[in-house]
């Protein structure tokens, strides 16, 4: 048995072993070439040392908790989605902690706003790799460029992170980003479900809205790299996230012979896109958002423009709509119902994200425990695992765990989202 005075000693070391590696891992954040000076076995080397300092200090030491970090926008221009996402996690953790944890280990969630600004996201990021020292990361700010920046801080300290925002340039190429998965639809699964649409409609001629920001960019660029292959004449659109004023690009529009406007945004500007579309007299062509737009607030702010416009979504706001043979409803229901009695209010697709993401972080910790490798290779290696938002499957070639089977269009209608397009 460890005496008192040995203790005392082995804490102290403990503390200035700490304080080594706290100070190497601030370095190694904050300079990209650090690894010139200090080498992955020196770095192992101070780790263990910590490791043996901690088995010094009580011989009863083990893991008792997880720690998750998290990086949402709560406040700020993106606010509007990161309390649903937040809400998400919140319900997840909860359950997996009631449940008795993983494998008796409860989930430590550290929690931080982005403000809606990358740089406080990174500040944060930095944080929870070099001082809080979390096993994973889930959530990149609600927003595509805050996670697009938070990648190389996770990819540099080998920690994995489950990005819950949309763009595919998060995870891909998947070799060069090992450490980075995603638990949303990529946005060629998206355009090719519309391809299978269109061409039950008959559509060909496609034009794209999209905003400049990585989320709309990214669109952009899968589009016009897709668009012959799919079978799509395409053109294109932009205007930044702030706009208010969309007639030029939708008059340009509507001189065109485009059968279809894609407008791509998680912003505002999408409320106006539907109101001027209409006000134009575009309302004879098919008026479809992405996935970043299905939320019960936009449709409101839309009214009765929203009428007939269809958006492209996982499966999760409609449910109740969906076929009893389908193997998600049944969890789908009770999710919703869950969220709408702790919350007082339907629950969006940015739920379904968040949830799906803690409980794809809890079976890569479950697996892996405090070795982050096997984490990393246990996220990389599910299968068939049935969440809320779809079907995921990961591999080493594919870090996005959806696919084009997971996509339906949906339409809003008497205050509530209505399938529209199931196959």
């Amino acid at each position: 048995m460890a005496t008192k005075a040995g203790l005392s000693a082995s804490l102290k070391m403990v503390g200035s072993v700490q304080g080594c590696v706290t100070a190497t891992r601030a370095r190694f954040l904050h300079c990209p070439d650090f690894h010139l000076h200090v080498t992955r076995v020196h770095m192992k080397t101070l780790f263990a040392s910590v490791a043996a300092a901690l088995m010094l200090a009580s011989p009863f030491a083990h893991a008792e908790s997880y720690k998750l970090g998290t990086i949402l926008s709560t406040t700020g221009p993106a606010a509007f989605l990161g309390e649903d996402m937040k809400a998400g996690m919140e319900i997840a953790i909860d359950e997996i902690n009631a449940a008795g944890g993983i494998d008796g280990n409860k989930l430590e969630w550290v929690f931080y706003d982005a403000e809606s600004q990358t740089n406080k996201a990174l500040g944060a990021t930095r944080r929870l790799l070099s001082q809080d020292e979390v096993d994973i990361l889930v959530g990149g700010g609600n927003m595509s460029g805050i996670a697009q920046a938070m990648v190389p801080l996770a990819q540099r300290m080998e920690t994995p992170f489950i990005s819950t925002e949309g763009a595919a340039s998060i995870v891909n190429p998947a070799k060069e980003r090992e450490w980075i998965f995603k638990s949303t639809v990529d946005d060629s699964q998206v355009f090719a479900r519309l391809a299978d649409y269109f061409k039950k409609e008959g559509i060909q001629k496609v034009a794209l809205l999209y905003d400049t920001s990585g989320f709309g960019q990214a669109a952009a660029d899968e589009l016009r790299a897709s668009a012959e292959k799919l079978g799509i004449e395409a053109t294109f659109e932009a205007f930044g996230p702030a706009d208010t004023d969309l007639t030029p690009q939708l008059t340009r529009i509507k001189n065109s012979d485009a059968q279809a406007v894609i407008c791509w945004t998680v912003t505002p500007a999408g409320v106006i896109f539907i109101k001027q579309a209409k006000q134009l007299g575009l309302g004879d062509r098919k008026l479809i958002h992405s996935y970043g737009f299905v939320s019960q607030r936009y449709m409101e702010l839309a009214g009765e423009d929203a009428k007939d416009v269809l958006l492209v979504s996982v499966k999760f706001p409609v449910g109740q709509d969906l076929p009893d043979s389908d193997p998600l409803k049944k969890q789908i229901l009770e999710l919703t119902e869950k969220f709408q009695k702790r919350y007082n209010r339907a629950p969006n697709q940015y739920v379904a994200q968040t949830y799906d993401a803690i409980y794809l972080a809890a079976e890569g910790l479950r697996q892996g425990g405090d070795d982050k490798e096997k984490v990393r290779v246990a996220i990389e290696s599910i299968e068939n695992y049935h969440g809320v938002g779809g079907v995921f499957n990961f591999s080493p070639s594919k870090h996005s765990g959806l696919s084009k089977e997971d996509i339906v269009l949906i339409t809003w209608k008497d205050g509530r989202f209505h399938l529209a397009d199931y196959r």
